[in-house]
């Protein structure tokens, strides 16, 4: 934790469904004070009259591709692109390889991100169709959650044994994060298209071979294991507008047994871009039509969608120029996701209040992470001070994930990122990183 003293003045502060000019005095690695007119003698004063200083991004589904994969991505790089985009804490995936699916395994995780990680990180513990003991091993205090691919997204990590999946709903000692596609409506329409194109399928089929079936059978199985057994069940990047209606706002989330995430990706682009875009936008789930991205934009701001979150899961130029059929899913965006949230702010689509709420406060609020995702006297401070009117542009030069590209290439943002603190220290400032301390392993306030 950092020791060193940073006293904001005069920032627009969103927090907690409100803006305040206000100062922020940070102490400890930790907001020691909240108010106008602080002065700190021992602090390093910041003038941050004109920004906005938000909490760090928490983003519950990243894929950092360590160990194992690490000519695609790597901890150490991933998540300095993370810091630099406003995210201060991130939840990481288990198909990596070896998969994360032993509590060794997991525990050898946390080691590289305690060496390398510049932002706050939590990795999710896998389950496959046979490693339930290792499962019921994982501690809710210190652990994000247990991972369920109930779809082919990542090969034989797929659980599709029906005793398993009620074993694993029935018993899972926290949180149960899935990817839902049905495995065989894949295939059925995958073989059509095949038989059709070879391998060369246009990639404007993505989204019919992976439909809105596929997705809307394995999202409704999911839904109704978790109300038979009570699951604390949480459904990864909706990318239909029939799937929203699998989920209520008629409760707090603090009470919500069952909640959902929408992704940058399905919120920007729609069908249409596969004309211009191609492979640089196939992702599982497929970027579906715009009636869905309406319906996810829809569901996402009258809550029955809780959180925002990237799905950064990057693959090489060299993966992605392949035909369909081994152009691998998946793309970096978390050095993007906050700009991005903030041209649609601009567009009048969403508020500054509302980013924040979705993003920041309801990924802590759903995990019952400690201390994060608010600006309040005592928490962590995780902040991010942004110009909303300094525009930039997304070029090779300033992609800062290994693979280097980007499918917001050549897109201008409106506002920049120009400070981040993780928990305390001040990573990122205005182009340039400090990593002379790592991010912390984020713990959970669980029952």
């Amino acid at each position: 934790m950092s020791t060193k003293k940073y006293l904001i003045k005069n920032a627009q502060i969103v927090n907690e469904g409100k803006i305040i000019s206000s100062d922020v005095l940070i102490s400890d690695g930790l907001i020691a004070k909240i108010g106008s007119g602080l002065s700190d003698p021992a602090a390093e004063e910041i003038d941050a009259n004109g920004k906005h200083l938000i909490p760090g991004l928490i983003d519950d589904q990243v894929h950092f591709r360590e160990p194992g994969l690490t000519h695609k991505a790597e901890i150490y790089t991933e998540a300095k692109a993370a810091v630099a985009g406003g995210v201060t804490s991130y939840m990481e995936m288990p198909n990596v390889v070896p998969q994360t699916v032993t509590q060794e395994l997991l525990e050898a995780k946390y080691e590289i991100g305690k060496a390398k990680s510049l932002a706050n990180y939590s990795f999710f513990m896998g389950a496959t169709n046979d490693n339930l003991d290792e499962v019921l091993k994982t501690n809710p205090k210190d652990v994000c959650g247990i991972k369920v691919f109930m779809g082919s997204s990542t090969g034989n990590m797929l659980v599709d044994d029906k005793d398993t999946l009620d074993k694993l709903y029935a018993n899972a000692p926290i949180l149960l994060a899935t990817h839902c596609e049905d495995e065989e409506t894949v295939r059925k329409n995958l073989a059509i298209y095949q038989e059709k194109y070879g391998d060369n399928i246009p990639f404007e089929m993505h989204p019919i071979i992976r439909s809105e079936e596929a997705c809307y059978l394995s999202s409704s199985m999911a839904v109704e294991l978790a109300k038979k057994h009570n699951t604390r069940l949480h459904i990864l990047h909706i990318s239909t507008a029939k799937e929203t209606n699998l989920f209520t706002n008629d409760i707090p989330l603090e009470q919500k047994r069952i909640t959902s995430e929408a992704c940058i990706h399905h919120l920007w682009f729609s069908d249409e871009d596969y004309k211009e875009k191609q492979q640089w936008i196939k992702w599982n789930p497929a970027v579906k039509t715009a009636a869905d991205r309406d319906g996810i934009w829809k569901a996402l701001l009258d809550d029955r969608i809780d959180v925002i979150a990237t799905d950064h899961a990057p693959h090489t130029i060299e993966e992605k120029q392949g035909p369909y059929t081994s152009a691998p899913s998946g793309g970096p965006l978390i050095q993007h996701s906050l700009t991005a949230l903030l041209d649609f702010y601009h567009e009048g689509k969403i508020s500054l209040e509302r980013i924040v709420e979705k993003a920041c406060h309801a990924v802590a609020r759903c995990f019952e992470i400690e201390k994060r995702g608010y600006i309040r006297e005592g928490y962590f401070a995780d902040l991010v001070l942004i110009d909303l009117n300094k525009p930039w542009t997304v070029s090779k030069e300033n992609i800062l994930a290994k693979c280097g590209w980007s499918p917001f290439e050549g897109h201008q943002f409106k506002s920049s990122v120009e400070k981040v603190w993780v928990s305390g220290h001040l990573a990122f400032n205005e182009g340039k990183f400090d990593e002379s301390k790592k991010g912390e392993r984020l713990t959970f306030d669980r029952n």
